[in-house]
């Protein structure tokens, strides 16, 4: 089992930045390739960047893209997702997740086996 939990949300103006964590606890995350999700108010949970297991590849939502960057210390058990020039249109709970299953898309949630339990996000415009 794998216990991830999120954490450095919190309220931003517009053009700001934020960096969030994910600690993971109960096995290593060094075997799973790591993604972050996010969902907003009234919409489904959207893939937001994806981190291979060494960290040599990422891939991110064209909608983020440019703007946010995933990196990973498997040393520390830990995953990253750095936000900059955020817009209102970033606001939602950011979840931090590992696949369970390496042979589905790394773009769908279902892949994913271990959720943490969430970080809000809000930009103010």
């Amino acid at each position: 089992q794998v216990q991830l939990v999120e954490s450095g949300g919190g309220l931003v103006q517009a053009g700001g930045s934020l960096r969030l964590s994910c600690a993971a606890s109960g096995r290593s995350i060094s075997s799973y390739l790591m993604g972050w999700f996010r969902q907003a108010p009234g919409k489904e949970r959207e893939f937001v960047a994806s981190i291979s297991i060494s960290g040599s590849s990422t891939d991110y939502a064209d909608s983020v893209k440019g703007r946010f960057t995933i990196s990973r210390d498997n040393a520390k058990n830990t995953v990253f997702l750095q936000m900059n020039s955020l817009k209102p249109e970033d606001t939602a709970v950011y979840y931090c997740a590992a696949r369970t299953s390496p042979l589905s898309s790394r773009w769908s949630s279902t892949s994913y086996g271990y959720w943490g339990q969430g970080t809000q996000v809000t930009i103010s415009s």
